[in-house]
């Protein structure tokens, strides 16, 4: 019970005669990139609670056990939480070991030492080309990557005995120039001749 839609959906028509014509030129009907299957149902086949309640609003579940799940907890219940996973995974891999299995998986505890790791810092120019290896699904073109790139590819051509003058872009103001606007003249109804 998500209160998403369903795909189907009946229509109650007063005269048989409009329902049948509705449904003849309506069916196989390309509606948003699906088409529409349209079928007449005789009175007689119609379920007497078919349209029951139809006059109610509907609301969508409130799903409480969902607020429950992502709610943001304390520092306590956290601790609580992480205790509990430990313990859980510790008679995991004790239970394994009791019936001879020899299996190491990374669990829950080496998930915790890794968030506690420091980072290595990198060179500029690592960071740099990032978005250009191969193993990449895709490369990353943000503005931002793209003005780093520019800035160590002029601090490689420091070297030369060229100059390099970067200005600003001009802002839009001041490159588009408008005339200024005149006020609009409106016919003054008091005064006629």
């Amino acid at each position: 019970m998500t209160g998403g839609s369903k795909g189907y959906a009946f229509i109650e028509f007063e005269c048989d005669d409009v329902a049948r014509i509705v449904a003849d030129t309506m069916n196989n009907y390309l509606f948003s990139e699906r088409l529409l299957k349209c079928q007449f149902l005789p009175p007689e086949r119609v379920h007497e609670d078919l349209f029951k309640n139809c006059d109610r609003i509907f609301r969508k579940p409130s799903q409480p056990a969902v607020r429950r799940y992502n709610r943001t907890r304390s520092l306590v219940e956290k601790a609580r939480m992480t205790k509990r996973l430990l313990r859980k995974e510790r008679l995991l891999r004790k239970r394994l070991a009791e019936k001879g299995i020899d299996y190491d998986f990374p669990g829950f505890a080496t998930q915790a030492l890794c968030k506690k790791r420091k980072r290595v810092k990198t060179s500029k120019k690592s960071k740099l080309n990032v978005s250009l290896t191969t193993q990449d699904p895709t490369p990353v073109c943000t503005p931002a990557v793209l003005e780093r790139r520019k800035a160590a590819q002029v601090d490689d051509d420091a070297e030369d005995d060229e100059i390099t003058l970067r200005l600003p872009p001009a802002s839009v103001k001041n490159a588009v120039q408008r005339p200024e606007k005149q006020p609009r003249k409106r016919p003054n109804p008091k005064i006629q001749k």
